[in-house]
């Protein structure tokens, strides 16, 4: 197994998704089912392959009073066979530029001689080259307005701001494990003074529901949003997602939305999921995620994303 150190508490699944196997007719599907034409030619291959991380490529293992995720090596191979067969790999999460790269090295999508790789970060706000860590795009908007109007209704919320490279910079410290690098503690008012990519709420004493409720509420009017798993709140520029990075990078590539096979399990992942050619949810995504996909993998826990990948990049030919 591979470990891999958490970021983002919007990329990950639910604790109570467990590895046994979701007997197929009782597996959810989707209610869209209105793949790309593209991808329905039978001579169609996937040349970008966008992978979520977390609860795609990592899961969640619990054992001896600790949690950890892990890449197993059926994904880690699957991965491989797909940048063998000359599809461009990018990884597409919610979580920092510093918080995808160990991701990067584990699954040694890299190697001396290759172009660097395009990894969309922070929920499409940030695109960036690696290695060596370069940001080519990124994204900023006022996030005060929406800051504020969320700490009337949750006043004892903790809020983050990337610091790039760093860490973040907060206003108050995040449970452990949460965020990656160092955290720097700083008013409210200051975190948000100026121009930032991407700004994190969290309230351990809400849920996710809480926070659907809020962001649908207030309306956050001039900013986009992501409800994590947990009451954690993503805000972002409007227009921005991971589809919107995607697009920068296969506009870069000299690639198109019907070229990309994207995978994803999380509320972050449906504007991707809708964009691509052919967007695949995992197994135990929720609802809203399966109907904005075309087709349904297995569950994280079962090795879907390796299941799906093999379906274009094994050794026989895709159904």
């Amino acid at each position: 197994m591979v470990d891999a150190a958490r970021d983002s508490a919007a990329e990950r699944a639910p604790r109570s998704v467990g590895a046994e196997a979701v007997p197929e007719e009782s597996r959810p599907r989707p209610s869209r089912r209105v793949a790309n034409q593209a991808s329905r030619h039978p001579d169609w291959r996937p040349r970008l392959v966008a992978l979520d991380i977390d609860g795609t490529l990592l899961k969640w293992i619990d054992g001896g009073g600790t949690t950890r995720e892990e890449i197993t090596p059926a994904v880690h191979d699957a991965v491989q066979r797909a940048l063998d067969a000359g599809a461009h790999v990018v990884l597409a999460s919610g979580r920092s530029p510093h918080g995808m790269t160990d991701v990067a090295d584990l699954l040694a999508l890299h190697s001396d001689g290759h172009d660097p790789l395009w990894i969309v970060a922070s929920n499409g706000a940030v695109v960036f080259r690696y290695p060596p860590l370069e940001v080519v795009h990124e994204e900023t908007f006022d996030a005060r307005p929406a800051v504020s109007a969320i700490l009337e209704r949750h006043p004892t919320a903790l809020v983050a701001v990337e610091e790039r490279g760093v860490g973040y910079r907060v206003n108050r410290h995040f449970p452990d494990g949460e965020l990656t690098g160092e955290m720097t503690i700083a008013e409210v008012a200051d975190l948000v003074s100026g121009p930032v990519s991407r700004v994190i709420i969290r309230d351990p004493d809400a849920t996710a529901d809480d926070f659907v409720a809020l962001a649908e509420d207030l309306g956050l009017h001039g900013t986009n949003y992501v409800v994590g798993w947990t009451a954690w709140l993503d805000l972002a520029p409007v227009g921005v997602s991971k589809a919107s990075g995607l697009e920068h990078v296969a506009r870069e590539l000299g690639l198109a939305a019907a070229d990309v096979l994207a995978i994803g399990d999380g509320r972050n992942d449906i504007e991707m999921l809708r964009w691509a050619g052919r967007g695949v949810a995992m197994g135990q995504a929720i609802q809203p995620v399966i109907d904005a996909a075309d087709d349904v993998t297995e569950s994280v826990y079962e090795d879907g994303a390796a299941i799906e990948l093999n379906t274009w990049f094994g050794d026989g030919d895709p159904e």
